[in-house]
């Protein structure tokens, strides 16, 4: 048996188990459970013992950078549902409302506001407030739709708050800022070309106006506690990754954002008067648990991916039918991105052997823009996926099917692609 395993080469070996992970999460196992599926079968067919593998799984569990990724991610979603059940985000929303005096322009800048916080199915937040400023305009029900969804994401490709952009930093070992910066020209295409099948519907009519009075001081102190995260907290992680003596202790970057968000949560709290019950309910959501799980799973599928070999036999069959990197940055992420509608799943599936074969072919100056090429192919996938909860949700509660939206996607979509193409070229030049 074991002969003929080694005959199978370690790039359909390492896909089968892919197959299997979007098998069972198609299935409707929880993504943690489909990648620790994934991470033992890994290992298996990579002859690991039960021992090593075993071990792979219990390091991650020691590694300080593991560690501060899941309570990141956690006190994030502690973050979204104490602005959400405070009302704050309500009254954020009826701030900015007043900044802008044109609806038709609101209804773009709504769902994008509502999308600076990761909230499994978002969408569905800001549809209502959609509807109620388009209800007054000549849009489609698929129109309204596309505009909820479309907006809704054109942060994910760079905003910090997003887990899949945590996650990369820590696969590929690449500083926050320099993905930030390089990935923040992404989200000004997104706009554009999202602003592209609207064209003959946005007006700029004077008589649309709101007649309310600005109310700027109301909107900087409802946005606050999001501001200071974003200011703060990468700053001070900066900061420490700079001091020698911390990083000789092992203090990551990312503890700038654990004391950012913590004082954040405990400031919205406060303001708010929270009662100390609802603090606890908060807290003990059952999805906190789960993305911690998550996380874990897909780090230790990294560890068992590093550890079986299997990066080192897929580069050398690589080299040995000639083929491009280039595409398989590409396609990889694309696919399990379609297939999971989910960016994280894409991410942890793809980026830690993208990563290794980077490494292993000698490119690892252009680990950024490989990056984020492979971030916006991912991403690609996933907005298409007819798995994306946010589609599907935005669908149903404007009364409207794939089909239409999937047309009104069609041109941003191929604009996106296409530039992020040309993009990726001219940061390879530079970083050449």
């Amino acid at each position: 048996m074991q002969i003929s395993f080694e005959a199978v080469p370690a790039i359909f070996r390492v896909l089968a188990v892919f197959v299997l992970i979007l098998i069972v999460i198609k299935r409707k196992w929880t993504l943690g459970n489909a990648f620790l599926l994934g991470t033992v079968c890994l290992g298996l067919i990579f002859f690991m013992s039960p021992f090593e593998i075993l071990y792979s799984m219990v390091s991650v569990l020691k590694d300080v950078k593991s560690v501060s990724l899941a309570v990141v991610v956690t006190l994030i979603l502690v973050l979204s549902s104490s602005l959400e059940k405070s009302n704050q985000m309500t009254r954020l929303l009826e701030k900015f409302r007043t900044l802008i005096n044109r609806p038709q322009i609101g209804l773009l800048v709504f769902p994008a506001l509502i999308g600076l916080l990761p909230m499994p199915g978002g969408a569905i937040f800001s549809a209502p407030i959609v509807k109620k400023l388009g209800e007054e305009h000549d849009f489609s029900n698929a129109s309204l739709s596309y505009i909820n969804y479309w907006f809704r994401h054109i942060w994910e490709y760079w905003w910090p708050l997003y887990p899949g952009i945590l996650l990369t930093t820590t696969l590929a070992g690449i500083d926050l800022w320099h993905i930030v910066s390089c990935s923040l020209p992404i989200t000004v295409v997104v706009v554009i070309f999202g602003f592209w099948p609207l064209r003959g519907f946005i007006s700029y009519d004077k008589q649309n106006q709101f007649p309310v009075r600005p109310d700027l001081v109301g909107f900087v102190k409802e946005i606050l506690p999001i501001a200071f995260v974003i200011i703060f907290g990468l700053s001070v992680g900066q900061l420490f990754s700079n001091i020698t003596f911390l990083d000789e202790l092992m203090i990551s970057k990312e503890s700038g954002l654990i004391i950012a968000l913590t004082i954040s949560i405990i400031w919205i709290w406060r303001q708010n008067s929270i009662p100390i019950k609802t603090c606890f309910e908060i807290m003990k959501q059952p999805e906190l648990l789960k993305m911690v799980y998550l996380i874990v799973a897909i780090l230790t599928f990294k560890a068992i991916i590093e550890d079986s070999r299997a990066i080192g036999l897929i580069s050398e069959e690589m080299l040995r039918w000639n083929i491009p990197l280039l595409p398989i940055i590409m396609i990889l992420p694309f696919l399990v991105g379609i297939v999971s509608g989910i960016t994280i799943a894409f991410v942890g599936t793809t980026f830690p052997i993208l990563v290794n074969l980077i490494i292993s072919t000698n490119k690892v100056d252009l680990m950024l823009p490989f990056m984020v090429l492979g971030m916006v192919c991912g991403f690609i996938g996933v907005l298409i996926s007819p798995l994306h909860l946010c589609l599907l949700l935005s669908n149903e509660y404007f009364k409207t099917t794939l089909v239409p939206v999937y047309n009104l996607m069609k041109v941003p979509i191929v604009s996106l692609f296409l530039i992020t193409l040309g993009y990726f070229f001219v940061l390879s030049h530079l970083a050449a």
